[in-house]
């Protein structure tokens, strides 16, 4: 089905699929949801999990109902549940030999700038080391109420950070229905939302369980941030075994297409920017480089003006000091200024690091 063409693939899973109604590990789903990501790896796609489940596993440890925890407890169970958690998928996925990594967010990492390109490159190099981030909400130190729904919307930032093609929800539904299916025969599953508009806004399937809150009206939310991100997004059942391989052969889902590119979308973000926050001058073969598609290089740099920080968006004027570009610095004005006129393998001689060679990356440019 739809995730042929996806080369990054974020996958979150809810409380109810790791553990059931009677507080039991769901031991063989969790053997066939392994299988199904090797799969997808060896056909060279990029996974993240964004997982549920801490508060639940830390209360199944504890003996504890989720449902009547206070935010200072449900800090401490995630506390002892994030350790389960971990040890749960690492049993499971280890004697595929798939290799996992943990990664705990909070809305607010992926909202400020600098912080979600940092959290954009701790991904990348988890991928070039062939391991598999593990997301979860940082709940331990959850400054509000901790709402189960939350990671629907983490999810839709993590897949928008990192470039994701394909964002799937597995939940315990089908997909989006037209009325609530477990109150209503006549409900009908809609097979592709082309357009979230007003009416598809309205249908909000609420549900709660011990182990999991929040209903449909969360995933809509992350329906529309993926939308904006040029990703595409999939509501599914994941209580069946080999969800992943089910979805893929059978398209029993809901399936959110988005109607932009990833990087029109990125671009249309870039050249949005009320106020950037500086000015490079370019020389007149950095600016031939650009318009063959290239990223911009210290050598070519003549000149900084402003004081930005990593990641800031900064007009590139040309030497004629006409605007040209926009984009995201990959170094600060500061650094900017002491390696400006310099080739990119003394960077490192001059800085004393290095973290990226080119200074606005051509990813992260759009010619005006």
């Amino acid at each position: 089905m739809h995730l042929k063409n996806s080369k990054v693939i974020v996958i979150k899973i809810g409380s109810s699929l790791l553990v059931d109604k009677s507080k039991k590990i769901r031991k063989k789903w969790l053997s066939s949801f392994a299988e199904d990501i090797k799969k997808l790896k060896s056909q060279n796609k990029k996974i993240i999990i964004v997982s549920s489940g801490a508060i639940a596993l830390g209360c199944k440890k504890m003996g504890y109902n989720k449902i009547n925890l206070k935010l200072d407890k449900s800090q401490a169970i995630a506390s002892i549940g994030q350790i389960e958690l971990m040890n749960l998928f690492s049993n499971f996925f280890s004697k595929l030999r798939l290799n996992i990594s943990q990664i705990l967010l909070t809305l607010d990492d992926t909202e400020e700038r600098r912080r979600s390109i940092n959290a954009k490159r701790t991904f990348e190099n988890l991928f070039r080391l062939d391991y598999i981030p593990i997301v979860n909400e940082n709940d331990t130190i959850a400054t509000t109420e901790i709402k189960y729904g939350d990671n629907d919307r983490l999810a839709s930032r993590v897949a928008q950070i990192t470039n994701a093609d394909t964002l799937i929800l597995l939940s315990d539904v089908e997909g989006l229905f037209t009325k609530n299916p477990k109150k209503f025969k006549d409900a009908k599953l809609i097979k592709r939302v082309d357009n979230l508009s007003k009416d598809i806004q309205n249908i909000n399937i609420k549900g709660r369980t011990e182990f999991g809150s929040g209903g449909m009206n969360t995933k809509i939310e992350a329906a529309k941030i993926c939308n904006l991100a040029g990703c595409d997004m999939i509501i599914a059942n994941g209580l069946h075994m080999n969800p992943l391989k089910k979805i893929q052969k059978e398209g029993n889902c809901t399936l959110f297409a988005s109607k932009i590119t990833k990087l029109h979308a990125r671009k249309k973000w870039i050249i949005s920017s009320i106020s950037p926050k500086g000015e490079l001058i370019i020389d007149e073969g950095a600016k031939k480089a650009l318009e063959k598609g290239k990223s911009l290089l210290a050598a070519g740099i003549k000149k900084v003006s402003g004081k930005f920080n990593k990641g800031d968006h900064i007009k590139i004027l040309d030497y004629k000091r006409k605007e040209f570009a926009r984009g995201l610095s990959s170094f600060s004005s500061e650094e900017i200024n002491k390696i400006m006129g310099y080739h990119s393998n003394e960077i490192q001689k001059i800085l004393g690091y290095i973290s990226k060679s080119e200074v606005v990356h051509k990813d992260d440019m759009v010619e005006i």
